[in-house]
C-alpha cells in the first residue's frame, strides 16, 4: 500500500508544481525557471512510477536515485524563485516542505533497500 500512497503523493506534488508554474510571470526569467521547475518537479512522480516497475532491487535503487536527484533539483529551482524575490517564502513554504519530505522518504527507501 505504501507505494500506492507515494504514487498519489508524487502526483499531487507534480500538480502543485504545475499550478505554481502557471502563476509565474511570462517574462524571460519566469519562463526559463518555470520550464526547469516543471521538468524536474513533474519527473519526480514519473520516475517514482518507473521505480515501482523495477525488475530487481538494484534497478529499484538506481531509479530511486533518479527520483531523489529530480526532487533535489526541484528544491533548487524553488530556492531560486524565493531568493530572487519572484515568489515569497510564504507562497513556497508548503511545496518546499513537501519536496524536502519526499527527498527524505526516497533517501530512506534507498537505504532500506540496500540492506
Amino acid at each position: 500500500m505504501e507505494r500506492v500512497d507515494q504514487i498519489a503523493r508524487t502526483k499531487a506534488f507534480a500538480i502543485a508544481i504545475i499550478k505554481l508554474v502557471e502563476m509565474l510571470s511570462e517574462n524571460r526569467i519566469g519562463r526559463i525557471i518555470g520550464n526547469q521547475l516543471l521538468r524536474s518537479g513533474t519527473s519526480v512522480g514519473a520516475n517514482y512510477r518507473a521505480a515501482c516497475c523495477s525488475k530487481s532491487a538494484r534497478d529499484f535503487i538506481n531509479k530511486l536515485k533518479i527520483v531523489e536527484e529530480e526532487a533535489d533539483e526541484t528544491t533548487y529551482w524553488l530556492e531560486l524563485l524565493e531568493e530572487s524575490g519572484l515568489k515569497s517564502s510564504e507562497d513556497l513554504k508548503q511545496i518546499k516542505s513537501e519536496a524536502h519530505e519526499l527527498i527524505s522518504i526516497f533517501v530512506a527507501a534507498i537505504k532500506t533497500t540496500k540492506k
